[in-house]
């Protein structure tokens, strides 16, 4: 026990920083990935959206935590990556308040108020949300991998260069009062050192000088304010560019095809603006951008979570009524409309094959009565209804099978469809 009125110093962390060292850590990637853990960034209690985790790195190295946001969120659309290394940031960063991380509170190595089953729960999205960025199931394939390797090396520069700036400082401490109690006080609260007590009892009793006084410990400066530049012109140029990739995208992608479908044009325009905003965080300029990020890496999330493309095509609606197997066309494609294809006109030995799709809107193909049709079709949002067979829902999965007609056997056309839309409704019917 220690006597009375006597402190004793924590080893645990807190939210205070130290804003002042002596200078960029030296030495090579292993003494600065040991550094980093040793002062890891902690998770406030203000400022945080979800967990803290990118307020907790934009304190830790002075940039605005909203670049480090919009760089989780273009890693999340380019693989996933994002949202792996912010599940990490929540179970490895410890809270402001608390001793230690939640994933070291699970092991018992200090108090963390993050509770044990929230903490496995996150174990276990680590472990799906890792195998959903590095297998390369993307539109991007080793996306994933890319996003992540290029995001532990931006927070291995960030703290090269910037580590030695806010790192946490002890600000706990163990007091013992008179009779044995024990508490914790912040230690900014012990402005000074209390009075020696020679005989243990209360504080206020004696007022007699410590016979072996500490010399004062040298109180570092501040943190020098960093001067004001001229106002950085980033935002302009990364917002610029970002329209140039943009157009030129969109240009290859209605003439060309190939590559350049919508969801990889969004991509590489996030990819700008993310280079854009980045650089930004270092020159004091592009805060701005976030407000085009945050739409576009929408939009680059929903046209990634839907299959083949569906907003590949023309605008409105397309309506066909063929009297020959040569004039049935391969696919008939709309973005938003619907598509009216009658196939009734045929003769019955034609034998033909297509595709009918829609982005947002109906599909509806009308067949002989007597036809022997072969039909799949889908919807990611809405419902099907394929000569009799019906599915309504979300991402229900096709339906698949094969109609001999009305007259129960082979016989008529033979006409094969594919029948989709993303958002919507399809519909095969005997006329």
């Amino acid at each position: 026990m220690c006597p009375a009125g006597r402190t004793r110093i924590l080893g645990g962390m807190s939210g205070a920083t130290a804003t002042n060292a002596s200078g960029p850590p030296s030495g090579g990637f292993e003494h600065t990935v040991k550094d980093f853990w040793a002062s890891r960034p902690r998770r406030p209690h203000r400022g945080r959206k979800v967990a803290g985790v990118a307020a907790a790195v934009g304190n830790r190295y002075g940039v605005d935590p909203v670049v480090v946001r919009v760089a989780l969120v273009t890693a999340t659309v380019f693989g996933g990556s994002g949202v792996l290394l912010y599940l990490l940031g929540w179970l490895f960063f410890p809270d402001e308040s608390d001793e230690v991380a939640p994933a070291e509170g699970l092991l018992g190595r200090g108090h963390s108020s993050t509770s044990k089953g929230l903490t496995v729960v996150l174990c276990v999205a680590v472990f799906l949300s890792a195998s959903w960025a590095l297998t390369g199931t993307g539109w991007l394939d080793g996306g994933g991998l890319i996003g992540l390797a290029l995001l532990v090396a931006a927070v291995y520069l960030l703290h090269r260069g910037r580590g030695h700036l806010r790192r946490p400082v002890a600000a706990l401490a163990y007091q013992e009062g008179p009779g044995g109690t024990a508490f914790a006080v912040p230690l900014s609260a012990q402005a000074t050192a209390p009075g020696w007590d020679p005989l243990g009892a209360a504080p206020l009793a004696w007022d007699l000088p410590d016979p072996n006084p500490e010399p004062p410990r040298p109180t570092e400066p501040a943190e020098p304010p960093e001067p004001r530049g001229r106002k950085s012109r980033i935002g302009v140029a990364t917002f610029g560019l970002t329209l140039i990739v943009g157009a030129v995208g969109a240009t290859l992608a209605a003439n060309e095809g190939g590559w350049f479908t919508p969801a990889h044009v969004l991509g590489l325009m996030l990819g700008v603006l993310g280079i854009g905003m980045v650089t930004g965080a270092f020159v004091h300029g592009g805060r701005g951008l976030v407000w085009l990020a945050v739409p576009l890496s929408i939009a680059g999330l929903l046209l990634t979570s839907l299959p083949n493309d569906p907003f590949r095509g023309s605008f409105g609606p397309i309506k066909a009524t063929p009297t020959t197997a040569e004039a049935v066309l391969p696919e008939y494609r709309t973005s938003v409309g619907t598509i009216d294809l009658d196939l009734r006109q045929l003769p019955a030995d034609a034998e033909v094959s297509t595709t009918v799709a829609t982005g947002a809107g109906t599909g509806t193909v009308y067949v002989p009565a007597d036809a022997d049709v072969t039909y799949t079709c889908s919807t990611t949002a809405g419902s099907a209804n394929c000569l009799g067979s019906e599915r309504s829902g979300l991402d229900t999965g096709p339906v698949e099978g094969e109609d001999l007609g009305d007259d129960g056997g082979p016989g008529g056309a033979n006409i094969t469809l594919d029948v989709s839309s993303s958002v919507g409704s399809v519909e095969v019917l005997r006329g």
